[in-house]
């Protein structure tokens, strides 16, 4: 996305210096995904004291084998039905006594 700000020149120059950057681009966006990453680490954090480990040899042990029951990858199912042949071939009929779709049509110049 395009978009044009006013930034700082110092404080790019230090970011840019900082995190070894080539481009302001380059530090923008590392910036970006800082603040998101942050965020998440802020979800995570809320979660402390709420979530158990087991850290034995058999929780280890089942969690692999329900891993192996689960597919790795599941392929989300498409939002259109793909159309039968069928009714593909019966839509795409050949016009009765030789006339042409662009026939019935007014054709303007």
């Amino acid at each position: 996305m395009r978009t044009n700000i006013e930034i700082d020149d110092d404080l790019m120059a230090a970011a840019m210096a900082a995190g070894g950057f080539k481009t302001k681009k380059e530090a923008v966006e590392e910036g970006l995904r800082l603040v998101r990453r942050r965020k998440v680490y802020e979800g995570l954090l809320a979660l402390r004291g709420q979530l158990q480990w087991d850290d034995s040899d058999e929780g280890w042990a089942s969690a692999r084998a329900e891993e192996s029951r689960t597919p790795a990858v599941q392929e989300p199912t498409s939002s259109w039905a793909e159309r039968p042949r069928a009714a593909a071939a019966k839509k795409s009929k050949p016009s009765p006594a030789g006339k042409t779709a662009a026939s019935g049509r007014s054709q303007r110049k």
